[in-house]
């Protein structure tokens, strides 16, 4: 019987030779990718520029009447393939402008297995329309829609390749890109640094000028640049670096005495932790703490149910902090002690327990390291606006609340509303817009792993990149990538 499927749902498939058509005039490939949603190299990517995989699960037949149909025989893919991720993308144009962009898998005998059009495409140039993955001894679809506005650079990155992004331009840097007549004399002196050929140094009477600063080329320069021209420019950058004078050390700030647990983090207030242990359920109280926000971490050794509530002045349960079903559940929320600094909490659980109860500074930040859990979580952000990219691997909801701090005047609460980031049913990965720190991302709900990392740390103020120890590999690496998102569209 044939499925028409929304955004999120899924549906078995049967085990064997389908054929699978997108609709709508789009360019189409598929990501063969691992459990951890990303591809082990340029292998396990099928497009028109590589029709087929090694293995034979998937195969590019063709094209016709703005249909892309693709063969898939699940059988043959390799044990360590989880998931094909089937992806459009536009050359020209958004997703929005593709009318009837749908996905259509046909069975061994031709009849419509499942369907999932996709309604809802927005400003973004590459997608992961749905995907097929293996779940109990079988394989699923899901539709995904899940769109980049960055397109299928971003797309890449998010599934295990790697793609630095443009260089911003800085007063100190060249304009000039480097282009396939580079001087000889670069050429030549990169060709004496890489055989270890001695310089002439300048006489101390006559201090040598400063080195031209190197400009890191452009994707699109990458392209036009020959192998041999990226080695001399990346020995051009290591000589500058080398050769560059010590820049004057800057002048220290007055010490300032850090704030005791939070540093530079306000919010919330300071005391010391509290830590209680005990088995199965109980009525916890916790006495004299400072009114407000705080944060709650619970470590239960123990199969079955975990329940958490506040009690309120009447010992009423208030909406639950903790309601899950996983085995050994860990996990961080938040909750607000009452003006009377008396804490109340009814915890149900068979197993042993361990909370803590901590300043709201003491939940982890959210910076250049990917974050991993299993359970709900409160994390913090200092930075500036950013987009982050969650990973989650479970079947049931999945949900994200942003509070923004800059403009709340009581620092000892949250806002009394967030917005809802991410609030999405089964295994998927969502990519979020935060706006500029201070911010709490609270996850209230979740029932398998997941991670989270900012996509793109050095467009906000980390550097991605040391322009004076640029390697030959990093500056091939993008250039092979790039060159595998065009192949075949030429």
């Amino acid at each position: 019987m044939m499925r028409g499927l929304i955004k999120g749902s899924n549906a078995f498939v049967p085990t064997a030779a389908l054929r699978v058509a997108v609709r709508s005039g789009v360019d189409v490939a598929a990501l063969l990718v691992t459990e951890h949603g990303r591809v082990r190299g340029d292998s396990d990517i099928v497009f028109d520029g590589a029709p087929a995989h090694t293995s034979g699960a998937v195969r590019l037949t063709g094209t016709e009447d703005g249909t892309v149909w693709l063969d898939t025989d699940l059988t043959s893919a390799e044990e360590t393939i989880t998931r094909v991720l089937l992806v459009a993308s536009t050359e020209e144009g958004a997703l929005r402008d593709a009318h009837g962009l749908s996905v259509e898998v046909l069975g061994p005998d031709g009849s419509t297995v499942v369907t999932y059009e996709v309604t809802d495409a927005g400003d973004e140039t590459a997608m992961v329309l749905a995907e097929l993955y293996r779940r109990s001894g079988g394989w699923k679809f899901r539709a995904v829609g899940q769109g980049y506005v960055d397109g299928l650079t971003g797309l890449a990155r998010d599934h295990g390749v790697d793609v630095s992004e443009d260089p911003r331009e800085t007063p100190a840097q060249a304009p000039a890109p480097v282009t396939s007549n580079a001087p000889v004399a670069a050429q030549a002196k990169a060709l004496a640094t890489a055989q270890g050929e001695p310089e002439i140094q300048p006489q101390p009477h006559a201090p040598a000028p400063a080195p031209a600063p190197i400009r890191r080329p452009t994707r699109e320069e990458l392209l036009d640049m020959t192998p041999d021209q990226i080695r001399a420019l990346a020995m051009e950058a290591r000589a500058s670096a080398q050769e560059a004078p010590d820049a004057p050390a800057p002048s220290a700030a007055p010490a300032q005495p850090p704030h005791p647990h939070t540093g530079e983090w306000r919010h919330g207030s300071d005391f010391s932790p509290r830590k209680l242990r005990g088995r199965e359920n109980d009525v916890i109280t916790l006495e004299g703490l400072p009114p407000g926000v705080v944060l709650v971490e619970l470590d239960v050794t123990g199969r079955g149910y975990t329940g958490m509530w506040p009690l309120d002045s009447n010992n009423q349960t208030m909406r639950y902090l903790v309601n899950s079903t996983i085995d050994d559940f860990r996990g961080r929320v938040t909750a607000t002690v009452p003006e009377d600094g008396r804490l109340r909490l009814k915890l149900n659980t068979e197993g042993e327990w361990r909370l803590r109860v901590a300043p709201l500074s003491t939940a982890p930040r959210l910076k250049g390291k990917p974050l991993k859990s299993n359970g709900p979580d409160v994390l913090r952000y200092t930075g500036g606006p950013v987009d982050v990219v969650f990973d989650y691997e479970g079947d049931g909801n999945f949900i994200v609340h942003l509070f923004e701090l800059a403009e709340q005047h009581d620092r000892s609460r949250l806002p009394e509303r967030g917005t809802v980031a991410v609030n999405e049913i089964g295994r998927r990965k969502e990519t979020v817009p935060l706006p500029a720190g201070p911010l709490v991302l609270r996850l209230p709900s979740s029932d398998g792993p997941w991670s989270v990392r900012l996509k793109n740390p050095g467009a906000y103020g980390e550097e991605s990149y040391d322009d004076g120890g640029v390697g030959v590999e990093k500056l091939l690496e993008p250039r092979k990538v790039l060159s595998w998102l065009r192949r075949g569209r030429h």
